[in-house]
């Protein structure tokens, strides 16, 4: 029997790009992936294709809206903005997000009997949030392993980031290896019902300097 691994997946560039490097080093994957009430569910669409691709058992879970207010992802009166470069925390940052997520990746982990849980966060060209960083990583990891029966059994889980210190370049290299078929990734903030991106948020600016700097073709199509 192959070990399991539960994937959080978007959609986008780097969580399909963590799954593959998950299902291409043994384990059986189930990826999770979340409708919080994001406006656009075009990246929703595409991660029931990609997990179907890549073999993986897929998980798509609704959650109360309420938890998510104040960000440019989930409120119509909040303008998702262009790509600014500043270094501070953005309005597209969503409330406690990947702390939601990664508890939830948690529960079904224990039930699963998966010790390995995959995040695709990155301190290099990544968006400021918070919750992407290592030390918050870690501090989850830590929590989890005082928080369930399993790891107290001796079943301990890990968090694994293997995207933490590599450009937007390098993960792309790192996927494009791994055979990862991009054009069917939905990154944009913005995207529209068909998956066509806007070109200039934060996620668009990232990833299509990301593909100039890997030498890789941006099969990415926009509005």
């Amino acid at each position: 029997m192959a070990p399991k691994a539960v994937v959080l997946c978007s959609g986008g560039l780097d969580s399909t790009t963590c799954l593959a490097l998950a299902a291409a080093s043994g384990y059986e994957c189930h990826a999770v992936s979340f409708d919080y009430g994001q406006k656009q569910s075009a990246e929703l669409e595409a991660i029931k294709r990609i997990a179907k691709q890549l073999g993986a058992e897929h998980h798509l879970l609704e959650l109360p809206k309420m938890g998510f207010k104040q960000s440019a992802l989930t409120e119509e009166h909040i303008q998702v903005p262009d790509y600014t470069g500043k270094d501070e925390v953005p309005v597209t940052y969503v409330p406690a997000r990947n702390t939601v997520f990664l508890s939830i990746a948690l529960g079904l982990a224990e039930v699963l009997g998966a010790q390995v849980i995959y995040i695709g966060v990155s301190l290099v060209d990544y968006s400021g949030y918070p919750d992407c960083r290592p030390e918050y990583i870690q501090s989850f990891e830590n929590m989890a392993n005082l928080a369930t029966k399993a790891a107290v059994e001796g079943q301990k889980v890990s968090i694994h980031t293997p995207l933490m210190h590599l450009s937007k370049a390098q993960t792309i290299q790192l996927g494009h290896r791994l055979g990862v078929d991009y054009s069917q990734t939905v990154t944009c903030y913005q995207a529209d019902d068909t998956g066509a991106a806007c070109g200039h948020c934060d996620s668009c600016v990232l990833r299509k300097k990301g593909f100039e700097e890997a030498g890789v073709p941006d099969p990415t199509r926009y509005a």
